[in-house]
């Protein structure tokens, strides 16, 4: 991931963190079929401010492998250590990450929680119809079948012609790039099966104590920016932004950049909410001791007379 003195790399829990910059720490959490050095840019755009720890999630590169028991909680343990092992008090998660994130807010207050575009089914608006296709075809030895099928039902093209969408899987698996792309499709199956487990009315999120943001893009299919403002609503301390000009892989593909400058006004925002409610809290407390010292002589004068005797 990028020149190797920027970064230091360590297992925490059994999963690959890779770090960089100075400052509070931020932990990123990737979304399906991503690597940690797909979020390389956008931990640049944070790293001038803040020191970015992104997690390898399970089953891949170094990271252990997700074992037979895996689920949403799985991925939300390794990141609690993550949180614990650094001291990291801000979460960011793109897509499935940004599942995960919301999890781990469920178990644990943070100073911030992002999330872009997360993989939240409310009332079954995530359609995982497609799943049972692709996971037989990828069990096949389908590749190229089961990415057509992926790419179909997950809308994240603006095409929809199948033998487009066919050749456009045929090049993404076997063009540069295409070994780590096969790899990670197994972990596909697994991953959206959760998304479609917790599919729900949104009412556990509620539970989320912790100041969120929940950013989209306007580009990205409906299914995937519709639930925010609903999370929004559900969550209690929460706001969200649809950002114009952006798809689904802003954060690590189309517009890293313009998504670390998201990031940033909002920690600089939050960073100076803090400072008012601590200085108002200073205030307070200034002005309780003030009142305690001018009622002081009345009270010792009210004790003195107390304790004359009767004439």
């Amino acid at each position: 991931m990028g020149r190797t003195e920027e970064w230091e790399r360590e297992l925490v829990a059994g999963v690959e963190v890779s770090t960089t910059g100075a400052g509070p720490g931020v932990v990123v959490i990737p979304g399906n079929n991503r690597r940690s050095h797909h979020y390389e840019q956008l931990a640049r755009g944070l790293a001038g401010a803040n020191t970015v720890h992104v997690i390898e999630r399970r089953g891949r590169g170094a990271s252990a492998a997700r074992g037979p028991t895996y689920s949403i909680e799985t991925e939300a343990d390794d990141v609690l250590a993550v949180l614990e092992h650094t001291g990291a008090r801000v979460v960011f998660g793109h897509s499935y990450g940004g599942l995960i994130a919301l999890h781990v807010g469920l178990r644990q207050s943070l100073d911030e929680l992002i999330a872009y575009e997360p993989g939240v089914s409310i009332g079954g608006s995530f359609d995982g119809g497609w799943l049972a296709d692709f996971t037989r075809q990828l069990g096949a030895g389908q590749r190229v079948g089961a990415m057509t099928t992926f790419l179909k039902g997950t809308d994240l093209l603006r095409f929809r012609s199948a033998p487009l969408l066919w050749a456009i899987s045929f090049l993404m698996l076997r063009g540069a790039g295409g070994r780590e792309t096969r790899d990670l499709m197994p972990t596909t199956p697994a991953e959206i099966g959760e998304i479609v487990r917790l599919d729900s009315d949104g009412s556990r999120y509620a539970g989320i104590a912790s100041r969120t943001l929940l950013l989209g893009g306007e580009k990205s299919p409906a299914y995937l920016t519709g639930v925010i403002p609903r999370l929004a609503g559900i969550l209690p301390n929460a706001e969200y932004r649809i950002l114009p000009g952006l798809d689904h892989n802003a954060p690590d593909e189309s517009a890293p950049d313009t998504i670390a400058q998201q990031l940033r006004l909002h920690l600089v925002r939050a960073e100076r909410r803090a400072l008012d409610h601590q200085r108002s809290a200073i205030r307070s407390s200034d002005r309780a001791r003030r009142r305690s010292r001018a009622s002081a002589p009345y009270a010792w004068s009210l004790a003195r007379d107390s304790r004359r005797p009767l004439k």
